[in-house]
């Protein structure tokens, strides 16, 4: 909900610019710069700063896809970065990958011979 209510936000804020300097200052130009500036430094603060502590922390939306061939374990969060935990059934190992701000500085760590799906014998 918090993140629909930050993109609400955003978007509002960009209206209003372009309508104040767009149509009432007849100013377009200022207006389409202005409001592009407020769309990518919104954007940009979301990718790399806002995403997961609005998941984390107040409720917000977050999508992340299990890759092809792999099943879904686990998840946890470490401060403000979430691992994820899947297993290959093929290779037979298990795959922790962080989710970190931005997507930048992610870490993964493969465990071999994991088969945690399996009992052992």
């Amino acid at each position: 909900m918090i993140t629909y209510l930050y993109w609400a936000v955003v978007f509002a804020l960009t209206a209003v610019v372009l309508f104040g300097l767009g149509v009432k200052a007849n100013k377009w130009k200022p207006g389409l710069i202005v409001s592009a500036l407020i769309l990518i430094i919104g954007w940009g603060a979301y990718t790399f700063h806002f995403q997961q502590i609005f998941v984390k922390r107040y409720g917000g939306v977050m999508t992340i896809h299990v890759p092809e061939g792999q099943r879904h374990i686990s998840a946890t969060w470490k401060d403000d970065n979430l691992w994820i935990e899947n297993y290959n059934p093929k290779t037979n190992t298990c795959i922790f990958t962080e989710y970190s701000k931005g997507n930048v500085l992610e870490g993964k760590v493969i465990i071999k011979n994991c088969n945690p799906l399996m009992p052992r014998k």
